[in-house]
Order: structure tokens, then sequence, then C-alpha cells
């Protein structure tokens, strides 16, 4: 996913605290995630603007395994005596490692952090690595929800795409992921692609919704910086197409039961993805891997987010940190770090969760708060924080408010 950047700050000098404000302790630490980066694909998709990097014939598995688990040794510091409420495989292509490799990763993992009972283990993967025993082996480890990698059933926007795989594959995905065990799994589905007409992308929401996935990622293409497609653009259809997609579309997964509860997330019934929640409710998590992030909440009040090394033959040198870097969150960025999180979900998240979250007072807010309620882009119920339908469409512009 991306964030565009609001045009300018404003508002939040108002709020009433400065930088050398003493931090307030948190009353309780947020729950705690584990996103885990595994960097290799079969090859870089043109659009694609993630730390992803073509494999050679052998991948380094034992290497990056025991690097991985030792880049999580430095961050159990993080941990505070919590338990992992989710874990997250991405890529890069995570299912291009064999069933040993992760097996090995998730029992050192869990040695280091008590799991939840419920815990929830998400796994990328694409249609063209999908292989019926490996994934059996991958449930048998507990890894117990999918997201593929899908974007489009026909086979030319598959190719304008660049994706290895082609639409019978995406169909024998959905299937062999049951197969294999899995009942909780999410589809990856582009729409706006080289070309697209309204048709085009309803018959591939279509074709994904008939493979009844419990959940559903349905999002615009858009051309990123540090991409194929930034330096040579395709052919994107007119806003007016784009916009007739979008409302079509969200009608067609309300009527099959697909619930949208984030900007790009639709889900069944109790089938959101926790791991994604925890990141829009302000939640922590440790972030391991070439080029992970990570944002972790001291006991004291600070909040740090984290970046590790990028590249894998950097990550895996010995005399190299894991660490690439870190930033803690000052006190006038901390309401539009949280912001820019909870106004994504659609019904927002419970006013209270401010306070709890950041050790700010919700008065922070208010001056802000109004300005946004007064121009229709939030809700005016006090007891929750939520962009209106206004808002949710044009979500940069409400979060421009409660930039400093």
């Amino acid at each position: 996913m991306t964030q565009e950047s609001p045009a300018q700050p404003l508002f939040l000098g108002e709020a009433g605290f400065s930088s050398q404000a003493p931090r307030i302790a948190l009353p309780h630490l947020p729950p705690l995630a584990l996103y885990i980066h595994i960097p290799w694909c079969v090859r870089k998709c043109p659009y694609c603007d993630f730390n992803s990097h073509t494999a050679s014939p052998v991948l380094p598995e034992e290497e990056y395994v025991d690097a991985l688990l030792a880049d999580l040794d430095q961050d159990l510091a993080h941990v505070h005596g919590r338990e992992l409420s989710s874990i997250f495989f991405g890529g890069g292509t995570p299912s291009l490692f064999s069933a040993d490799a992760l097996g090995r990763l998730l029992k050192g993992v869990e040695q280091r952090i008590r799991f939840a009972s419920d815990i929830e283990i998400t796994l990328e993967a694409n249609p063209g690595t999908f292989e019926q025993a490996k994934f059996s082996a991958y449930r048998g480890l507990g890894i117990n929800r999918l997201s593929i990698g899908i974007q489009s059933f026909q086979e030319e926007k598959l190719k304008a795409l660049g994706r290895i795989h082609n639409g019978d594959e995406a169909i024998r995905a959905a299937d062999m992921a049951r197969q294999a065990g899995f009942d909780n799994f999410n589809l990856d589905l582009m729409h706006g692609l080289p070309d697209q007409s309204q048709d085009d992308a309803l018959s591939d929401l279509r074709q994904a919704i008939a493979l009844a996935p419990t959940h559903l990622s349905w999002y615009q293409l858009t051309l990123e910086p540090n991409t194929v497609f930034w330096n040579q653009p395709p052919t994107l259809p007119e806003d007016d197409i784009l916009w007739d997609i979008q409302e079509a579309g969200q009608t067609l997964l309300a009527e099959h039961g697909y619930a949208q509860y984030e900007v790009s997330a639709y889900a069944q019934p109790d089938k959101p993805a926790r791991h994604n929640l925890n990141y829009w409710s302000y939640g922590d998590f440790i972030g391991i891997g070439a080029g992970a992030h990570g944002k972790v909440s001291h006991p004291d009040g600070r909040i740090v987010r984290t970046w590790k090394t990028r590249l894998p033959k950097d990550y895996l040198n010995p005399d190299k940190a894991f660490k690439a870097g870190e930033k803690l969150v000052s006190l006038e960025e901390m309401p539009f770090d949280f912001l820019m999180n909870a106004l994504r979900l659609t019904n927002g998240v419970a006013a209270e969760l401010f306070p709890q979250r950041t050790g700010l007072s919700l008065d922070t807010l208010a001056s802000a708060r109004k300005q946004a309620e007064q121009r229709g882009l939030m809700d005016t119920d006090p007891t929750r924080l939520v962009a209106s339908p206004q808002g949710q469409l044009f979500l940069n512009d409400l979060l421009h408010y409660f930039l400093i």
C-alpha cells in the first residue's frame, strides 16, 4: 500500500504541547505483531516499489533464517513480556522458501516470543509458486492464512503487469489453497490496469468472488517512483472510468457479503486481516528481514519507528548491522502518525484508543478535529475517530488538518 503525502502542514502548532513536553507513560502497551520480510521474487514486476529482488537459482535459505533469528534477538527488548498476536510473511515472494526453512524459522520465533493461542500467521504467495505438497506442509507448520497475489485473471493484463502466472493458474491457486487446508485466505486484485475497461475490471472481480476467498484486497494500480512503470508509464484508464469501476466494484462486493473495512480491504463476516488491523489501530510490530520496518512502543511513552538494512547481500553480511535506522515519533507528529492509520478504517477507531496508544489527551486533536468536522470530513460522534464518507474519498485532505 502507498500513502500520498498531504499538501502542507497545518494546525497542530495550536495543540498545546511542544517537543520539550514530558511524555506520559502508556497505561497499557498495544498488541504486538511480527513482520518477516523475504525479499526474493522469480521476477521483479514493473509496477512494484517494494523491496524485492530477482532470486538466484539457489536461495540462501539457511543463512537467511539464521540472520532473521539473530535480527529478532536484537529486537527482543521491545517485547516487554507481550505475546505475538499475528505474524505476516511478506515480500518479495515468501512462498519461494521451503517448508523446512519456514518451519525452522517459526520454531525459533516461538522459542523467543510466546504465541497467542489464536495467533494468525499469514504467508504471501503467488500462483506461479503453488505446489500442493509444499502448501500442505506450510499448513502443517501452523501457517493458517494465505495472501495470494492474483492481480488479474486476464492474460493480456497479466502480461502487461509482468506476472509469471496465467489466469488458469490463478484460479487453481485458490482451489489448491483449500485442498491444502487453508479455509482463510486473501486474494490480491488490482483495477485501473493498462487499457482496462469497466467490464474488464468487473469481470476480474466477479471471478475473484466466485472463488469465495474470505478476504479481498482490491485496489487501484498507481505509478510509483523507482519502478519501470514510473519511467515508462503505460496508458491507464481515464479518471471517469476509474470512478465508475470503483463505485460498481464496491456495490458488487457488498452484494456478495464482502464488507469494506479499510480503504482497499473487504472481508466476509469476522474475517478481516488481524495483522493489518493491528497496523491501522496503531498496534506495535517488530519488523525483521531485509528492508523490514517496525513500530514499537515503550512503557515510558516513547514510540519508535525502525527500519532494517535494505539489500539482501548487506543484510546477510555479518560485518553490517541489521538495523539501518530508527526515528523517535515526536509529540507533534504523533496525532498525524496515529490518524494516518486509524482513519483508513471505514469505521475508524474508538476515540479512547488515541490516549491509550499515544499517551496524549484527546484535547490534542480538538482544534483540528473541529475544523475537519465543520468541513464534513469527519463524523461528529464524540466516541469515535472516523472519517465521514466524504473524508474517506478525500483522505489526504482530511489528514492535512492533523499535520504540524
